[in-house]
């Protein structure tokens, strides 16, 4: 008898609505950039990030407790914001001890419709912490779903290549009944020697986006595994580091 907890892929929030994640941990997946920028603010010692789903709620949050406001939309920063949305504007020195108020055009989105879902756990999921995020679903033994942020409900790239590289890592201890995922999986098997040089091939479009804002360093970032490795997991409103992970 399989005793091996389910795992499914969720390619678009477009078809979130299509997997039951009251019972599942979703992973949110925003490889470029929203999930790389949480995981790394929290790395260099960001106290929590509050992810909200819109400017508005993040100026207001962000007056009410003094934390740094910060998102995008389009690839850019959002009017109104201080600052965006790159992984390289969350050094040590400028986010140690403080609170990020974070809004994006896609991540963000994602993650307040998983929790409107009643999914009872959600963490982040990058490239940057690839090994955390594996490590956390092998431990927990928990059905999962993978959750790609995609681009305004468009299938991308880069978040279904990371998904693919967490079930390469993981798929033994899952049931993977999922066509999603095994494209996924086979998607990884083809980049996973160059993820950069893959989406440049690909002419990938948000590779071609972000490159035409002069962000290839962001791009290039988002793409290595494990330079941020902590475990961003959503309670009482904020995504804080996993402790028992990280």
């Amino acid at each position: 008898m399989n005793n091996r907890p389910s795992l499914f892929t969720s390619l678009s929030p477009a078809l979130l609505h299509l997997y039951d994640v009251r019972e599942s941990i979703v992973v949110i997946i925003d490889v470029l950039r929203a999930t790389s920028t949480i995981a790394t603010a929290l790395y260099n010692g960001a106290s929590s990030v509050i992810p909200v789903d819109s400017v508005q709620r993040c100026i207001e949050l962000g007056g009410q407790i003094g934390a740094i406001t910060a998102g995008e939309r389009d690839g850019k920063v959002a009017p109104g914001l201080a600052y965006g949305n790159s992984p390289f504007e969350y050094p040590r020195s400028f986010v140690e001890n403080k609170t990020l108020v974070l809004t994006t055009t896609n991540g963000t989105k994602l993650l307040h419709m998983a929790l409107n879902n009643g999914a009872p756990t959600v963490i982040t999921g990058s490239f940057p912490n690839l090994t955390a995020v594996c490590d956390y679903l092998v431990t927990e033994k928990r059905n999962v779903i993978l959750g790609c942020a995609a681009w305004k409900d468009r299938f991308n790239l880069e978040d279904t290549l990371f998904a693919g590289a967490v079930i390469d890592r993981i798929r033994e201890h899952f049931e993977i009944n999922c066509d999603s995922s095994q494209m996924a999986a086979t998607l990884y098997q083809e980049a996973r020697e160059d993820l950069y040089e893959f989406m440049k091939k690909k002419d990938a479009s948000h590779y071609h986006r972000l490159t035409g804002y002069g962000l290839e360093k962001d791009i290039r970032y988002c793409l290595t595994a494990d330079g941020a490795n902590v475990l961003p997991i959503y309670i009482d409103g904020r995504l804080v580091v996993n402790q028992a992970v990280s």
